[in-house]
């Protein structure tokens, strides 16, 4: 075996290795999810039941208002997706392609807006929609579409800095190759361009759908009284208890909510390869 070979088997067994560490969490959630309560709180775990069973997935989709909150976060989830994927598309080209003046300092502000921690904006935020509730009640507190335009500002800056790269890496003659040809610019735009960076817009739309997917900081503190615009991680609280935390509802309802993002992963992944289809010849 030549020094090569022997590289490429460590850097095949050390990716085996980190896929294996990555994976267990995920498999350990979904086996409690299956066991029998007696297995879940037993002081020695296995990692294999031979008593399986579907009592704690009952027991979650019996929960008053599951399918409300459900709803509420597949609505807040793909709401961010649409909205976040126009906005961030849109800049991305808007940076990349034109000169204007402060665009290095839009460019900054873009990083540094990541920079600051979501528990430092969430008070002033909650101030902020309690204000504009009084104006306009559809963003106001206990609404969802304060959660939606929350999540939305978080998604763009990390959203635009990513596309950014992907339509920088377009040749500009391209676009210039179906000016000759008589494309207007919102062709070039939709027609050509939006094709290519395809890829980008699909890898954004994945952390905006998991991020709005997840969310629990903002849901818990804008929701207040209106429970029926509670999210599902909001719902996951009734399994923990002051005296005892039902582990096996709390693993089943992390089941039941990994599904949905790995439904819209797999459908958009497809886009990460056929985006790239039907490029335009140089």
């Amino acid at each position: 075996m030549n020094t090569r070979s022997r590289w490429r088997l460590a850097a095949n067994s050390t990716a085996y290795l980190v896929a294996v560490v990555a994976a267990f969490p995920i498999f350990w959630m979904v086996l409690s999810a299956f066991k029998p309560k007696g297995e879940v709180q037993s002081l020695h775990p296995r990692p294999w039941t031979t008593h399986p069973t579907l009592e704690s997935f009952r027991q979650v989709l019996g929960v008053d208002g599951f399918g409300r909150y459900f709803l509420n976060s597949v609505v807040i989830a793909l709401a961010v997706v649409v909205l976040s994927g126009v906005v961030v598309f849109l800049a991305a080209v808007a940076v990349t392609r034109f000169r204007f003046r402060f665009r290095t300092t839009v460019m900054v502000m873009f990083l540094i807006a990541q920079m600051i921690p979501v528990e430092a904006l969430t008070i002033p935020l909650f101030f902020m929609f309690r204000d504009a509730g009084r104006f306009a009640p559809g963003i106001g507190l206990n609404t969802l579409a304060s959660l939606i335009l929350v999540q939305l500002a978080f998604s763009l800056p990390f959203g635009i800095w990513m596309m950014r790269g992907f339509v920088a890496a377009v040749p500009v003659s391209i676009e210039e190759a179906a000016q000759i040809d008589g494309a207007s610019r919102t062709r070039i735009l939709w027609r050509i361009l939006l094709p290519l960076v395809a890829p980008g817009l699909a890898a954004t739309s994945v952390f905006s759908f998991i991020a709005a997917w997840n969310d629990f900081v903002f849901a818990k503190t804008f929701i207040i009284s209106a429970t029926q615009n509670q999210t599902l991680p909001s719902a996951l609280l009734v399994f923990f208890k002051p005296d005892e935390n039902d582990w096996g509802g709390i693993m089943a309802a992390s089941t039941l909510m990994t599904l949905p993002v790995l439904v819209f992963f797999v459908a958009v992944q497809r886009k990460l390869v056929s985006g790239l289809a039907g490029a335009v010849k140089d």
